[in-house]
């Protein structure tokens, strides 16, 4: 009989204890057992069943004698198959991407934990200082031109981490990083490669790669065929990087219908304890969120979730420090209705522009994993996921998108003109509004996916990050890094809660404010496509550029040349344009004053400074 003091609490995990190995297995029948084999020579070396008497619930426990746990691996049998433990913290040896698992790769082993975590601490980034790069680890660094030593792993994502630091980041977001199948042959044990299986797609159906990861995983371990020899330490020296570059990484996780909800806040915790973990976005069905966010271990970790009852959470009070926060595409399909000219947008706009809950953070992003990249917003009006093989029925059918008169990549020098303005625009919208940014990794150089909307079984050039669009698309880039910067100098761009568009510090300004033709007027007649929007720098703590400059944006989005009504400054400051996304405005003095006629299609940001003779004012 099995000793209470052995036994795990709440989860059947395989652990070592003294001299002792308990293994246990999950298997509502008697005929199961633990395989054991030397790790070295990956020989069975033993077979041993569990016994009845040490049976609880559909729960088998085993203890060993004898088996030194640095030197064995081991799997289950149940029946006649061998099952792989699903609870393993790691395996025997990293598997080969996009292939077929041998039986040596399924193989659990039990590893001490002797890394040097040195003096690791979490960077502590609140929502309001808070840029969110959402990457797949693989795609990241996957491609040639990353010019990293270990394409498509945790080593190579280190090696980008300067970059990462120099771009702004301050938050990674890594789509499924723990171990999971990605390759699988209804009926078919061979290993099969995606090339094999996409040229013989027709013939054989069941072929299927998850390249992105939303699927049922060895929810302990990180991915193996992410690392080069060493997925658990890999992954651990990864974290500590992003660390030191005062970066916090958030891992996404899914569970799917079956998995027991009850088991999650025991799987986040030992992420948090064994990898240093800053934070997870939780996907799935079947997620008891309320119990997850009331797990004292996780009550400063960061959770990102559709949305929460924060009120009832919270009984009406203000957390010390916002973990929580709503991860949901409101923003993103308002924004990219109000960027391609929708009728009707304004209020919707208003709203998610100044959205930024007390009690929870919220991530706001125009796109993501899923759907078309920043650039192909304005490149396609209609997915094109044929390469998928669902004959193009997989994927949204309507994305809120507008080609700019042509479908595809063209050549014509005014469609270019249009698609990049579009592309300013919309990292104007990303950068200028309330909560915190998100993109998905290449958006900032205008990485395209040809089309695709829904490239979840795509291990190529459509997902893989090519870097040499850096220098193809530097234009995109630096405007992106510009307005990146413009935000970050400017407090108020990015305020700790919700903006309450009153002057309540008699100030002579509201904190923020919204206009049209008129100043202090809004019009939000259906037809209406154009916005002004005023955002007073003395209600943020900005030692930065000072308290007297203020910040002026007109949006038009209309196809028309628009004048906007700028509030009228305090005696001695006049309004001055600083950035445009009009081709013209780069052949101007930014200090000029300029007339508040904002051009087609276009973004322009005014700030109000002193008015000095001669002079020009830099952003």
């Amino acid at each position: 009989m099995v000793s209470q003091t052995l036994l795990p609490h709440n989860l059947p995990l395989s652990y070592v204890h003294g001299k002792h190995i308990v293994f246990t297995y999950v298997s509502p029948t008697d005929r199961c057992g633990v395989l054991i084999y030397d790790r070295k020579t990956k020989e069975r070396i033993d077979k041993i069943p569990f016994e009845k008497e040490n049976r609880r619930g559909n729960v088998h426990y085993l203890v060993t004698h004898g088996y030194d746990p640095d030197k064995i691996a081991y799997a289950f049998y149940d029946g006649s198959n061998t099952v792989c433990d699903k609870y393993a913290r790691a395996f025997l040896s990293p598997a080969r991407y996009a292939k077929k698992r041998k039986p040596e790769e399924n193989l659990a082993i039990f590893k001490n934990d002797d890394f040097d975590w040195g003096e690791d601490k979490r960077p502590g980034i609140t929502y309001d200082e808070a840029f969110v790069y959402c990457m797949h680890v693989r795609g990241f660094t996957a491609h040639k031109s990353s010019g990293v030593k270990y394409n498509g792993t945790f080593l190579g994502v280190i090696e980008k981490i300067p970059y990462l630091k120099e771009l702004g980041v301050n938050i990674v977001e890594l789509q499924p990083a723990y171990d999971f199948n990605e390759l699988y042959r209804e009926g078919v044990d061979e290993p099969v490669t995606m090339d094999e299986a996409m040229e013989d797609y027709k013939k054989q159906p069941s072929v299927k790669l998850n390249y992105w990861g939303y699927t049922a995983g060895y929810y302990f371990t990180p991915k193996t065929s992410y690392s080069v020899n060493d997925p658990v330490n890999e992954f651990k020296d990864m974290v500590k990087a992003f660390h030191e570059a005062g970066i916090e990484v958030v891992m996404q996780f899914y569970f799917p219908k079956g998995e027991d909800a009850l088991h999650i806040p025991e799987i986040l915790t030992y992420w948090v304890n064994e990898y240093h973990i800053d934070g997870f976005h939780l996907m799935g069905d079947n997620i008891i969120i309320n119990e997850i966010i009331k797990n004292p271990f996780l009550a400063d970790t960061k959770i990102w979730y559709y949305g929460f009852d924060a009120d009832s959470l919270y009984r009406g009070k203000n957390p010390k420090v916002r973990t929580l926060a709503e991860y949901k595409d409101d923003y993103l399909y308002v924004a990219r209705r109000f960027l391609k000219g929708d009728e009707n947008m304004i209020l919707a706009f208003t709203e998610q522009f100044k959205y930024n809950p007390k009690m929870t953070g919220s991530i706001h992003y125009l796109s993501n994993y899923y759907g078309f990249t920043l650039r192909d917003l304005s490149v396609y009006e209609y997915k094109h996921n044929e390469a998928n093989g669902e004959d193009n029925y997989d994927g949204n059918d309507y994305n809120c998108s507008w080609n700019c008169g042509v479908e595809g990549e063209s050549s014509r020098k005014k469609i270019k003109e249009l698609r990049l303005k579009q592309y300013k625009n919309a990292v104007c919208f990303l950068m200028l509004s309330q909560s915190a940014p998100l993109i998905f990794m290449g958006d900032e150089f205008a990485n395209s996916q040809k089309g695709n909307n829904n490239p979840y079984c795509q291990d190529n050039l459509v997902t893989w990050l090519n870097w040499g669009d850096m220098e193809k698309n530097k234009e995109y880039y630096e405007f992106f890094t510009k307005m990146v910067s413009f935000r970050k100098k400017r407090k108020i761009l990015h305020m700790p809660e919700e903006m309450k568009l009153t002057d309540y510090k008699s100030v002579g300004f509201p904190d923020l404010s919204f206009h049209s033709d008129s100043a202090w007027r809004v019009y939000t007649e259906y037809y209406i496509r154009h916005l002004g929007v005023m955002l007073c720098s003395k209600y943020a703590s900005d030692k930065i550029d000072g308290s007297s400059n203020n910040i002026y944006i007109a949006f038009n989005m209309h196809w028309e040349k628009h004048e906007f009504g700028l509030p009228k400054l305090p005696k001695g400051y006049v309004w001055k344009k600083v950035i445009s996304t009009d081709k013209s405005f780069a052949k101007k003095d930014e200090g000029q004053r300029e007339d508040f006629k904002v051009l087609p299609r276009t973004v322009d940001i005014f700030i109000s400074s002193k008015e000095r003779s001669g002079g020009s004012q830099s952003d």
